[in-house]
């Protein structure tokens, strides 16, 4: 297969961009009175609005061009047909199947996965009604008040941040708790306040066996026995989201408590499997439910709407339009909701893990750039910590403010406050600050004479910083599912630009090998051959601290 860097339609974009580059958006917004509406979108309870952004209507013309060069359409349909599109790992992708709540059918192998999807749904339903309403109680008797989830990447952030950004929906009475990382602190400050008679674990690993898992999980049995001295405990306290029914036996953990899933899951894709349990304890499995609904909502839009009024399908080519021709190697993702402070980091994972590669789907290796960093915090807190570098500074980072229009809680004054702060800087960041406008405000000022020469330059903003606006009424479970189901089909959709298996993360992988020889080697006299001098210094230097 070639490479789509060598085709027409990219060709055609890198002479585009020399002329796009030389107009000015502001200008674009001054000679055009409808170009926010015919730059917008509207589906799912998402409105986008990617007027802000350095394009015309030829520019969308010849990225929709690229995405039919890469042949977009064709492996749709064959992510929709469950056909292997994770091709190195031979694997299907049918996460999509997890949340169809209409009538289209998904097959592994040509057999049909929903009868076993809803049998897994009607199990979660069962338990965390039993352990939200008090009739699933712990060892001694007593109602369950916390859940700790123990997993590690996506069979962690991704409950962890739908939890977060459901937080209005949650009960006092019921907290739900995340440990991920094997260092001890996690953990053990996660368990500092909590009852063993009352906590409950949801241990998450697919394979039952990942390092950071399994450590944390048997550092959890041993505190909840030592409290409660009865191995028959287990049974009551943990309960295991996997496919490995022996070794969750082995753990002591009833089989019957196990909520399975299946190969074509993938772990960033997996909240919407028995993975979200923890979610469906925190808000309940109607809301859980409703944002599995939110995320159906979005691949039927995904499927069905023509690609220049596709949202996926358009963000993805924007992306690629500043990523491949701007020169812009980072992408902003800017919440202005505190409840969704886990995103970023989420999308970290869903966009990084699915696009950080140097090879084509066949082994070839690319000449143009792949995935960008994806970073974020929540407004107004990015403001005044890198929003800086975004306005002033030498770099393009184009960035997605997400905008709810209204607040879960009321009170007055402080989400106009908050609103009219995500405006206003999507607006300078489009606009900027000429040099005669500086000026001027300066002269308004009273500022000396003298000193006006010397600021206007410090004063200036270059505009021309491209964003997109995803304004919601409300962050409900629904419109949760359809925004990370946008997310996820966008980075879909780059990914077959790229030409890339957006589905493995062989990356993830070495780490892991080497960390399984260096642990050997701290209980070793001498470092295993061929590890390097810099790695078996500080080796020795580890085995020194732990030895005093």
């Amino acid at each position: 297969m070639s490479l789509i860097s060598h085709g027409p339609a990219w060709a055609a974009l890198q002479a585009h961009w020399s002329d796009i580059d030389r107009l000015r958006m502001r200008d674009l917004f001054d000679d055009d009175p409808e170009r926010c509406a015919r730059f917008s979108l509207e589906a799912c309870g998402l409105h986008v609005d990617y007027s802000k952004n350095l394009i015309t209507a030829e520019t969308m013309r010849l990225l929709m061009a690229l995405a039919r060069e890469a042949d977009l359409d064709s492996w749709r349909n064959r992510l929709l047909r469950g056909d292997k599109v994770n091709n190195t790992e031979g694997r299907a992708v049918l996460h999509m199947a997890l949340r169809n709540l209409g009538n289209r059918r998904y097959e592994e192998d040509g057999e049909e996965v929903m009868p076993g999807i809803r049998s897994v749904l009607s199990r979660m339903r069962a338990f965390s009604d039993d352990v939200r309403h008090g009739r699933w109680l712990g060892h001694t008797g007593r109602r369950i008040s916390d859940v700790v989830s123990i997993g590690i990447g996506g069979s962690s952030l991704g409950p962890k941040m739908a939890c977060e950004a459901l937080r209005p929906y949650q009960r006092n009475d019921l907290r739900v708790h995340f440990v991920s990382n094997i260092d001890a602190a996690h953990l053990m400050q996660t368990l500092d306040g909590l009852d063993p008679a009352t906590t409950l674990f949801v241990i998450a690993s697919k394979t039952f066996t990942t390092q950071e898992t399994i450590t944390n999980a048997e550092s959890a049995r041993a505190w909840c026995l030592d409290a409660l001295h009865d191995e028959a405990a287990i049974a009551r306290h943990f309960v295991a989201v996997s496919t490995n029914r022996d070794a969750v036996a082995a753990f002591g953990i009833d089989p019957h408590n196990m909520f399975e899933f299946w190969d074509w899951v993938g772990g960033r894709y997996s909240l919407w499997s028995a993975i979200g349990l923890p979610i469906a304890l925190a808000v309940g499995m109607d809301r859980f439910e409703e944002l599995l609904a939110g995320a159906h909502d979005m691949d039927e839009h995904f499927v069905e709407a023509a690609p220049e009024h596709n949202m996926p399908i358009v963000l993805a080519l924007l992306g690629i339009w500043y990523n491949n021709f701007g020169g812009s190697d980072t992408q902003a993702i800017i919440p202005y909701d505190q409840n969704l402070q886990y995103l970023p980091t989420y999308l970290q994972q869903v966009d990084m893990e699915s696009n950080g590669k140097r090879v084509t789907r066949d082994g070839d290796a690319v000449d143009y750039a792949t995935g960008p960093v994806i970073w974020g915090q929540p407004g107004t807190d990015a403001q005044h910590s890198f929003f800086q570098l975004i306005h002033q500074g030498t770099r393009l980072i184009p960035t997605d403010f997400i905008l709810p229009l209204a607040s879960h809680h009321d009170l007055g004054g402080h989400h106009d406050k908050l609103v009219a702060n995500c405006l206003a800087q999507a607006q300078a960041l489009m606009r900027g600050r000429t040099a005669d406008e500086a000026r001027a405000e300066l002269e308004a000022g009273d500022v000396d004479a003298g000193r006006i020469a010397e600021l206007v330059a410090h004063r200036v903003f270059p505009g021309n910083r491209p964003s997109n606006m995803i304004v919601v009424d409300r962050v409900t479970p629904r419109v949760l599912g359809a925004l990370i189901a946008l997310y996820e089909h966008k980075v879909f959709v780059q990914g077959v630009v790229w030409g890339v298996d957006s589905f493995d993360q062989w990356g993830v992988e070495l780490g892991k090998q080497l960390a399984g020889n260096i642990l050997a080697d701290f209980r070793r006299i001498t470092c295993s051959p061929g590890v390097d001098s810099s790695t078996a210094s500080l080796i020795r230097r580890y085995r020194m601290a732990i030895d005093e």
